[in-house]
C-alpha cells in the first residue's frame, strides 16, 4: 500500500524561534546564543508548568525523573511542543511520564550489552574493526527513551567513568581498529578546544582511518554549530557525523542551516531515527521525515527498533509495524531516502538488518522476487565457479 500524503506538518522549514518562549522578551542575540540556550533549559516542574498544562502522567513522571534520567529541554526544542496537544510527537520525546517507572520483564538497564564489551572504562569494542568511545555523560536535552539512561545525565544509579588515557593507549595498541565513534552523552557539548584535543589525539594514530561523531546537538541546539566549530572539524577529515531526528517538525530552518553548515565544511551527514509509538510509527510521517532530511543534505542511515531500555514500553512499536512502514517507503520515494531498519540484538549481539520479505522463492536455478507493487519476477541463477577455483587446461 502506498503511503498517503502527510497531514502532520508541512515540508516548509519553519523557525523554532517564534512561540510562547519569546513572550519573555528574549533578545535575538540571546536566543541565537548556545550558552543562553543551555543556561535557560527547562529542568524543573515549575518551569514546565509555566508553559504547559501537564497531564497527571506527565506531572508524576517529572517528579520522579530525577531518580532515573534527568529532564532537560533547550528553549529551541521546547518551542516545537504543541501546547494544546497532549499527544504531540515532540512532547512524547522529552517530557517524562509515569510509565517510565514501569519495568517490563524483558527490559534491561544495558540493552546493547555495552558494559560487557568495555576493555577500558568508556571504550566499547564490540565489532572487530571499530569502537564506541563514550566521552561524556551529558546532553543538551534528554530523550526519554535513551539507551544509556543508566549512565547519562547523572541521575541514574551508574556513573560513566571514562579513562581517556587508557582508551587512547588501547587504541594505539589495537591496529585492527580503523573506525572510532565518539558518543556519550553528546560530544558536541564540549568546547571546541576540548573536542579538538580528542580528535587530534585520535588523528595521530596511524591505523585509525576515520572518526565519527554521534550527536543530537544540531537538532536540540543548532546554535552550537558555529563557523569556528566547523572549521575545526574540517581539519580532521575523513570525519563523519550521525545526527538523530525522529519527526519532520524537528527539522526547523535553524536546524537546516546548522546541518548545511556542517555539510559545506565537508562533513558527511547520516541520520539515525528510532521507531517510537506516537512519534513516527506512521508511513506518511516517516516519508516526510526522510525526504526533509535529504533536503538538509542528510542521508537517512538507520531506523532503529527501540532498544529494550527499562521503562520504555509506552514507546515500543511492534517489529511488524516497522516492516509495514518500510514496505510503504520502498518504491514510493527515492532509494537515497530509505534507511536500513535494524534491531540492536538484546544483550550485545550487534545490529541486525530487518527487511520485508522480497524473496518469494529461491533455489539453485532461480530466484522469484516480489517488487513494491506486489508483482513477482523470475531471475535465473547463473552457473558459477569462483575464478580462483576454475580448472586450468582441458
Amino acid at each position: 500500500m502506498q503511503a498517503s500524503p502527510s497531514s502532520v506538518s508541512s515540508k516548509d522549514f519553519v523557525s523554532a524561534a517564534p512561540g510562547y518562549w519569546r513572550d519573555a522578551d528574549v533578545s535575538e542575540e540571546d536566543w541565537d546564543s548556545a550558552k543562553w540556550q543551555l543556561k535557560n533549559r527547562i529542568t524543573s516542574l515549575r518551569q514546565l508548568e509555566e508553559h504547559l498544562e501537564l497531564s497527571e502522567e506527565e506531572r508524576s513522571g517529572v517528579l520522579l525523573s530525577g531518580t532515573k534520567l534527568a529532564m532537560s529541554v533547550t528553549p529551541h526544542y521546547f518551542n516545537l511542543v504543541e501546547k494544546d496537544n497532549p499527544d504531540c510527537p515532540i512532547r512524547r520525546q522529552i517530557i517524562p511520564r509515569i510509565e517510565e517507572t514501569l519495568v517490563a520483564p524483558h527490559e534491561m538497564a544495558d540493552p546493547c550489552g555495552e558494559d560487557s564489551h568495555m576493555p577500558v572504562p568508556g571504550l566499547v569494542h564490540r565489532y572487530p574493526d571499530r569502537v564506541l568511545f563514550l566521552v561524556t555523560d551529558r546532553c543538551a536535552s534528554y530523550c526519554r527513551y535513551c539507551t544509556r539512561s543508566r549512565v547519562v545525565s547523572g541521575a541514574g544509579e551508574q556513573d560513566l567513568e571514562t579513562d581517556y588515557e587508557a582508551a587512547f593507549q588501547y587504541l594505539e595498541n589495537h591496529p585492527e581498529v580503523r573506525d572510532v565513534l565518539l558518543s556519550g552523552g553528546d560530544p558536541l557539548l564540549f568546547s571546541d578546544a576540548k573536542l579538538e584535543r580528542i580528535l587530534e589525539r585520535l588523528h595521530r594514530i596511524p591505523h585509525i582511518e576515520f572518526i565519527r561523531i554521534g550527536s543530537r546537538i544540531p537538532i536540540f541546539l543548532p546554535q552550537r554549530i558555529t563557523d569556528d566549530l566547523c572549521r575545526m572539524l574540517q581539519k580532521y577529515h575523513p570525519l563523519f557525523m550521525s545526527v538523530h531526528v525522529n519527526h519532520p517538525r524537528e527539522l526547523t530552518s535553524e536546524v537546516r542551516a546548522a546541518l548545511e553548515k556542517l555539510a559545506n565544511h565537508g562533513v558527511p551527514l547520516g541520520n539515525q531515527s528510532v521507531l517510537l509509538r506516537g512519534v513516527n510509527d506512521d508511513a506518511a510521517v516517516m516519508k516526510e521525515l526522510i525526504q526533509k532530511l535529504l533536503m538538509c543534505r542528510v542521508r537517512p542511515y538507520y531506523l532503529y527498533q527501540l532498544d529494550l531500555i527499562q521503562g520504555s514500553s509506552h514507546l515500543q512499536v511492534p517489529v511488524a509495524k516497522g516492516l509495514e512502514i518500510m514496505e510503504q517507503l520502498r518504491g514510493h520515494t527515492t532509494g537515497y531516502a530509505i534507511p536500513q531498519y535494524v534491531i540492536d540484538a538484546p544483550g550485545g549481539g550487534g545490529k541486525v538488518p530487518i527487511n520485508p520479505d522480497y524473496i518469494v522463492q529461491r533455489n539453485a536455478e532461480r530466484v522469484i522476487i516480489r517488487n513494491f507493487e506486489g508483482r513477482t519476477f523470475e531471475y535465473p541463477e547463473p552457473a558459477y565457479t569462483p575464478v580462483g577455483e576454475m580448472a586450468v587446461g582441458g
